[in-house]
């Protein structure tokens, strides 16, 4: 299913993906050029909340721009397929050699700011990521290496502990809503 068509059809876990939801479908209608990044000011990215089988840990990684503990993730970069983008994106910034979807639907949809920032020596202006997660699945017992270019570090942590472990304090609500919406899937 395109990623537009898993938008008309998602159902919004809180007040926040509604809003979000809305604009980023009224965007893919007015921009035909989300899935770049030539696009300045809104394009689409994907992420991934990685868990382990038992659901009691998390992936998280040491975000060289960011500066803080993160989830993975990356810019669609003419890719429609954002599933594979977040797959693709995982691997590389943990080494992991497998990553699976637990899931191929949306598992969490945000609009995020990202602030002004030099990026191998190019300076990128402040913008929109209207970001697709998908919630991953990877054993964490299998070894781990970062991808220096984007990061420091790899790391599991339990749920709880991958929002402290966060320093960003506007992506620490992001990270409980998908420690709520990972807890709700595993009651069911």
């Amino acid at each position: 299913m395109s990623f537009p068509d898993q938008l008309l059809f998602y159902i919004p876990f809180n007040e926040q993906e509604a809003a979000d939801c809305a604009v980023m479908l009224a965007s893919l209608e007015r921009y035909p050029d989300l899935y770049l990044r030539s696009n300045l000011v809104l394009h689409l990215t994907a992420s991934a909340w990685i868990t382990n089988p038992a659901r009691d840990r998390i992936l998280m990684i040491y975000h060289n721009i960011y500066d803080s503990w993160a989830w993975t993730g990356g810019h669609a970069d003419g890719e429609t397929d954002l599933l594979s983008v977040a797959l693709r994106e995982a691997k590389e910034e943990t080494g992991l050699a497998s990553v699976r979807a637990i899931t191929e639907e949306l598992f969490s949809i945000e609009t995020l700011t990202v602030n002004p920032h030099v990026r191998h020596g190019v300076y990128v202006p402040a913008h929109l990521h209207l970001n697709a997660t998908y919630l991953l699945e990877a054993d964490d017992s299998a070894p781990l290496c970062h991808n220096p270019d984007e990061n420091r570090a790899a790391a599991w942590f339990t749920p709880d502990g991958a929002v402290e472990a966060c320093s960003e304090p506007w992506m620490r609500p992001i990270y409980r809503k998908l420690n709520q919406k990972l807890k709700t899937l595993c009651e069911n």
